[in-house]
């Protein structure tokens, strides 16, 4: 087992997650042969890809988490729109999905129109950024079921997402990654939508209660810095496809971080990394892992350290990838290659 923080089993997730998709996967050879069959397993995926009758159609679901107390904490709500969007859309692109539909359902204990509003613009506008059309939703009033922070309404808030191949091109699932590929890393903007249940913890034993009101610099404060929308990366990535580049793998790093998420895509081809020239944690990310006293592999397995996605080329693509990535706006540089062995972060090894 590998503890983190207070004896937490840092693996705990995947193999919860290894467990469900052991289930979900013995539901797949009841569309064999018929409208739906689905067309990838889980190693390298972070969608699914369905044939029907021809038509491939590729889908995913994902939520916020417990980023909305950060939400109620702060009064701040348009801004989650981009992380909602940010899970679903980013994990379709991951596998070379045009993200193209969205419905999300929102558990609240008590609606407020004021709040929902505000959810719902920056769902638009995050949306709209992707290219995503959101065809349909849930308001689901499930009263004491749902609990949060302050007086005003709580809400869990999650999204499914459909897409098709961008270009017809047969989906990526890493199975193309040799040695020698390179691995390019496109800059984080935050905690994107994951680990925050150690971050409340480190933020409230170093503040205490209203630890999202503790000023952090610039007249910002620790729960506003903390609730930095997440930057979304299929634009960017669809134009790589766009391009005709050979994209060898990409890895979405949210929960699990990269040695979860970047392993994933590594599975199918049964090779390593050598990531010395990641970008930098975030001066906030940092500071908050001197707060918290937090090692360096539960800091890489909770957080993306400042890494929202890996995509991998071969070398002589690397060059035209990084001019297009430029062109989208999005800070982007060489992270590393593709090695056998494990995955090697800045020269510390992390099994999966």
């Amino acid at each position: 087992m590998t503890a983190g923080p207070k004896g937490v089993d840092l693996k705990l997730g995947d193999r919860c997650s290894r467990r469900a998709f052991h289930w979900a996967e013995r539901s797949f050879e009841i569309r064999r042969g018929r409208c739906g069959m689905p067309r990838m397993g889980g190693s390298g995926s972070f969608s699914n890809c369905m044939d029907f009758d021809g038509l491939q159609i590729a889908m995913t679901c994902d939520g916020i988490g417990t980023k909305a107390e950060l939400a109620e904490r702060t009064g701040i709500y348009a801004t989650l729109g981009y992380d909602l969007v940010a899970m679903v859309a980013d994990d379709l692109v991951a596998n070379g999905i045009e993200p193209v539909n969205l419905v999300n359902v929102l558990d609240v204990d008590k609606p407020d129109e004021e709040i929902i509003d505000q959810l719902m613009q920056g769902l638009h506008a995050a949306a709209t950024e992707c290219g995503i059309a959101v065809v349909g939703g849930e308001i689901a009033e499930l009263g004491s079921r749902i609990g949060g922070w302050g007086p005003r309404m709580h809400f869990n808030w999650c999204a499914t997402a459909i897409g098709v191949p961008r270009n017809k091109r047969p989906p990526i699932d890493g199975s193309q990654i040799a040695a020698g590929d390179t691995v390019i890393a496109l800059q984080s903007a935050g905690f994107r939508s994951n680990g925050f249940s150690l971050v409340r913890s480190i933020l409230e034993q170093a503040f205490g209660p209203l630890w999202h009101a503790a000023p952090y610099q610039e007249e910002k404060t620790w729960g506003e810095v903390a609730l930095t929308p997440s930057r979304l990366f299929a634009p960017a990535v669809l134009a790589l496809l766009d391009a005709g580049l050979p994209l060898h793998g990409i890895g979405h790093i949210t929960g699990g971080g990269i040695p979860s998420k970047f392993g994933r895509v590594l599975r199918k081809s049964g090779l390593g990394t050598r990531l010395d020239h990641l970008f930098p944690p975030q001066d906030f990310v940092q500071k908050l892992v001197e707060l918290g006293n937090v090692d360096f592999e539960t800091a890489y397995r909770q957080w993306n350290m400042g890494n929202g996605m890996l995509v991998v080329v071969p070398p002589q693509a690397a060059e035209k990838a990084l001019a297009l990535l430029a062109e989208r706006g999005g800070p982007a540089q060489v992270a590393g290659e593709i090695a056998p062995g494990s995955i090697v972060i800045n020269g510390v090894a992390f099994q999966p």
